[in-house]
C-alpha cells in the first residue's frame, strides 16, 4: 500500500514506515505528529483511488522525527570584464517525518 501526497509544493510517494524529508513544517515539532490531507492517490493492492485533484477524507499521518538544514549550496554571480563577482550561500531547512498511517 502506498500513497502520493503533496506538501511544500512537491509530491512524494509514501508507504507506512517510510522516513521522509520534507520542506520545513513549523507546527510539526510542537504537535509531535503531522497530518497530510492533500492526498492525490492511494494504491492498495489492485484497488486504486485517484483524486481530482485530491481525495476527499483521505489523510496520511506522520510522526515528527527531527528538524534540520541541508548542506550549504554556494551561489556565485559573476560578470566578465567589469570586475563584478558576488558569492552567497544557502542552507534549506527541512523536517524529517516517519509515515505512521495511510487512511481513507
Amino acid at each position: 500500500m502506498f500513497a502520493i501526497i503533496e506538501t511544500g509544493g512537491k509530491q512524494y510517494k509514501v508507504a507506512e514506515g517510510d522516513l521522509l524529508q520534507v520542506e520545513k513544517l513549523a507546527e510539526a515539532k510542537a504537535k509531535g505528529e503531522v497530518v497530510f490531507d492533500k492526498v492525490l492517490l492511494i494504491v492498495d493492492g489492485d484497488k486504486v483511488q485517484l483524486g481530482t485533484p485530491y481525495l476527499d477524507g483521505a489523510t496520511v499521518t506522520a510522526k515528527f522525527e527531527a528538524d534540520g538544514r541541508n548542506k550549504k549550496i554556494v551561489v556565485v554571480k559573476y560578470k566578465a570584464k567589469v570586475r563584478h563577482h558576488k558569492k552567497a550561500g544557502h542552507r534549506q531547512p527541512f523536517t524529517k517525518v516517519s509515515i505512521a498511517k495511510i487512511g481513507k
